[in-house]
């Protein structure tokens, strides 16, 4: 019992100097329970549903109206009008909308002649979340058309509502690939990368390195772009098992794959870079796992990669903006669910690139040639 309680006091001491660890401890049950509270089961609100109105008569406008109390009302959409069909919907392909109504140009006159009038939703059905909760609503606005009130008196007739899907159905296992791509790289980027340079730290291997002339902007390049090969190595396995299993359509097609490949490069880059940036400083072996769990939580839920971001409270809305796994997991979305090309990714590329060069960037000053 006494060798045995002097291995448990020796733990106990080697804890208790670590205080960073101890609040790291707590802080992530709270941070977990907040984030994962939040992220599941808000109302998803401020979508962007682009309208095209090819009627002018009464009863188009009174949808226009209907529209406009919905964005001022529950805010679950607010509207953005186009008077080119086909400029809406590229923007719809492209992701800078979540979908469009269009009032064809004989409505007013079928709505009034009782003769089946029609308005048309077409959603970007490959978010089930948003396209569910675009239709509900915009099936209320018509319910509320169809019923006669002091202001609509003189406008009869009933509309109907018709919901067009842009892409083929879209299982739940489709729609969190992109997010688990992203999550093995930064896995690949915690084991390979911060939790390895720590230890070599802690082993004393990192000694070696400061006596040597490399320069330290050399030293930090050839941390992160061996860290980048590993993760890479990674994603790529998994976007390729996680194709298969979940059953993207044409998942072998050469320029898919090649989008593909370039996105995971970014994104191992940038979360690499990133891990650096954080562990730069830190000599501690233990401090990284309980940041790697916060981190985790931090940067995989806000992302939207298992629920739509608007559906997020405004702080945690300002964490996705900043957030690298943000861009990645749109990107992949783009890629995998509507085999998009690079211009609908060009922005979330980008911020991908910039980031990668300001993390490496403070990276290379925060970095010490002394022990």
């Amino acid at each position: 019992m006494q060798r045995t309680w002097a291995i448990i006091e020796r733990e106990l001491r080697r804890f208790r100097r670590s205080p960073m660890l101890i609040v790291m401890s707590m802080i992530f049950p709270v941070v977990q329970l907040v984030v994962l509270g939040y992220a599941f089961g808000g109302n998803v609100k401020h979508l962007k549903l682009g309208v095209v109105n090819q009627d002018s008569g009464v009863p188009s406008v009174r949808v226009r109206e209907l529209a406009g109390a919905v964005t001022a009302g529950a805010r679950t959409f607010d509207t953005i009008e186009y008077g080119d069909e086909g400029v809406a919907l590229q923007d719809l392909r492209d992701g800078r909308i979540n979908g469009v109504l269009t009032i064809p140009p004989d409505f007013s006159r079928r709505v009034l002649a009782h003769n089946q009038p029609k308005i048309a939703l077409i959603e970007d059905n490959t978010d089930s979340f948003v396209s569910a909760s675009l239709a509900g609503t915009v099936a209320g606005l018509v319910g509320a058309f169809n019923m006669p009130d002091a202001t609509t008196v003189r406008v009869t007739g009933e509309a109907k509502l018709d919901v067009v899907e842009v892409y083929p159905y879209v299982p739940y296992v489709q729609y969190l690939l992109p997010g688990s791509i992203v999550m093995s790289i930064f896995m690949m980027v915690m084991i390979g990368g911060g939790i390895i340079f720590i230890d070599d730290k802690a082993r004393g291997l990192h000694e070696g390195y400061l006596v040597t002339p490399i320069k330290k902007f050399e030293l930090i390049a050839g941390f992160n772009i061996s860290g980048t090969i590993k993760a890479v190595l990674s994603g790529s396995v998994l976007m390729i098992i996680g194709s298969l299993i979940a059953g993207i359509p044409d998942p072998f097609s050469a320029l898919r794959l090649l989008r593909l490949f370039v996105v995971i490069v970014i994104t191992a880059f940038a979360l690499i870079s990133m891990m650096f940036l954080i562990m730069v400083r830190v000599t501690d072996p233990l401090l990284p796992r309980a940041i790697f769990g916060v981190l985790n939580t931090l940067l995989y839920f806000p992302s939207g990669a298992v629920y739509p971001q608007q559906g997020f409270p405004p702080w945690m809305q300002a964490i996705a903006v900043v957030d690298p796994f943000t861009y990645s997991v749109h990107a992949f979305k783009c890629l995998l669910l509507k085999n998009t090309g690079f211009g609908a990714i060009s922005g979330d590329l980008l911020y991908l690139l910039v980031f990668s060069a300001v993390a490496m960037s403070a990276a290379t000053l925060l970095f010490r040639r002394t022990l």
